[in-house]
């Protein structure tokens, strides 16, 4: 199988994960010039932009050491589009990161800010 089509799957999985903890998705793979977010849900007064990272083996890390600084950065850029596009301002946002291996599935919320 390759990677787009275990990515597919593995963001499936995450919005069901987030379903099931009372969020609600509101857009998967929003994709601007800047980059893009494999989920965004609120979950309650705050919206939420999920990074969903998988990997098979840890020969190149865990999935959560992929949400490198540069990665971060490029999110946090795309964040601030949506937001304008969707015109919501002065709303609490938080980055969250769900990383997934095997059968386990790691949720990291607050992963990290966009101070």
């Amino acid at each position: 199988m390759n990677t787009r089509k275990l990515g597919s799957l593995a963001e499936a999985e995450a919005c069901r994960y987030i379903e099931k903890l009372g969020m609600l998705p509101l857009c998967k793979n929003y994709k601007r010039f800047t980059g893009e977010i494999d989920l965004v849900a609120k979950d309650k007064d705050t919206i939420v932009f999920i990074e969903v990272k998988q990997r098979s083996s840890f020969i190149k890390g865990s999935p959560s050491e992929a949400v490198t600084y540069t990665k971060q950065k490029r999110i946090i850029q795309t964040a601030l589009m949506y937001l304008k596009e969707n015109r919501l301002t002065n709303v609490k946002i938080r980055f969250d990161v769900i990383a997934i291996s095997g059968e386990t599935i790691k949720y990291i919320r607050s992963a990290f800010s966009a101070q």
